[in-house]
């Protein structure tokens, strides 16, 4: 990918930076000299993340040259995850960073109300936080290329239940796989990119709970022909994290039909609960396990759910009707509408 020039990705140009020294951080001084240039030529700044240096530069540059901006924490300031995991680094980064960043921001924007709580939870002098979820893409046109070997295996037999995602600690797969000594009709299918090796201990969990035979993880990136087949042989979705701050593929669940078991800590849970697309359960095997048996054990309630599950999606969550609600908080915040104030 070239740096420094603008490349065409899908009709958006798109700049992109080195980072040779702090790669951790994403620390660039060729970006942080861009900014500087061309940030007041802007009408408003969208900042992803938290945690990185860029996010710390833009906020900085819209500051300096007084441009609005917004700030989508993508579910990084839970507390129970950065208690977690490097608490005092973040602890620090957040006195010394984070909050003035979002205290400076003209909004905030959430994707749940599961993450609009947690921000608000800080007790900090916070700007308006625009609750907005994602959006979903619809399913890619039927293919017939052949699946992978490993995926060809998981989905024969019976219906599983799906855990679509990355495989680390955060998503509480453990306690999907302690819930299956409950549900002696559960077979799981664990598929994502491994983090940290946690592949390997969920595997241990199972072998610890005598589950083994009816658990598959498939532990490495899944895409294409081969998603859609785990998607397509589904009976159920099973989300149950920790901390989700919405849960896309959950959402990417629900637009094929596929009913969800999901935790109320998973952000999407909400829109879940309300479309009857599911259940939302409490965070622990004995509540996971009730919930996987009634849905396994009523596969017409399950389908009725899952159609439910389609149709709010389509009808409400599709990338035209979150575009429109992302250009009215642009709007809001912009100053597009302030260009005669050097005049007034």
């Amino acid at each position: 990918m070239p740096l420094l020039s603008p490349v065409d990705l899908e009709g958006v140009k798109v700049t992109y930076f080195p980072s040779r020294l702090l790669r951790r951080l994403y620390w660039s001084p060729p970006m942080a000299r861009a900014l500087a240039r061309q940030v007041a030529g802007f009408d408003a700044v969208h900042l992803h993340a938290v945690y990185l240096w860029p996010i710390w530069a833009g906020a900085r540059a819209a500051r300096a040259h007084r441009v609005p901006y917004v700030i989508s924490p993508r579910g990084m300031l839970v507390p129970e995850l950065m208690r977690r995991k490097s608490r005092w680094t973040k602890a620090a980064w957040i006195a010394l960073v984070e909050r003035a960043n979002l205290e400076g921001a003209a909004a905030i924007h959430a994707t749940s109300a599961v993450e609009a709580a947690h921000l608000a939870g800080f007790g900090w002098k916070l700007p308006p936080i625009a609750t907005i979820p994602h959006g979903v893409d619809d399913p890619p046109a039927p293919s017939a290329a052949a699946l992978s070997p490993d995926v060809a295996a998981a989905v024969g037999g019976s219906p599983p239940v799906l855990a679509l995602g990355r495989i680390s600690w955060e998503k509480g797969l453990d306690r999907l796989i302690a819930a299956l000594s409950l549900a002696p009709a559960a077979r799981v299918v664990i598929a994502g990119d491994d983090a940290d090796g946690h592949a390997a201990f969920l595997a241990a969990e199972a072998e610890r709970f005598g589950v083994s035979g009816r658990v598959t993880i498939l532990a490495r990136h899944v895409a294409g022909v081969d998603k859609e087949a785990l998607f397509t042989a589904a009976r159920v979705f099973a989300m149950t994290s920790l901390s989700e701050n919405f849960g896309l593929a959950a959402f990417e669940a629900m637009r094929r039909g596929v009913p969800v078991l999901t935790t109320a800590d998973v952000g999407m849970s909400e829109i879940v609960h309300d479309a009857e697309a599911g259940l939302v359960v409490d965070p622990i095997p004995a509540a996971i396990a009730d919930g996987l048996n009634a849905l396994l054990g009523d596969p017409a309630r399950s389908r009725i759910m899952g159609e439910s599950g389609r149709a709010v999606v389509v009808g409400q969550y599709g990338w035209p009707t979150i575009a429109r609600r992302m250009e009215t908080l642009y709007r809001s915040v912009g100053r597009a509408d302030r260009a005669g104030d050097a005049g007034g």
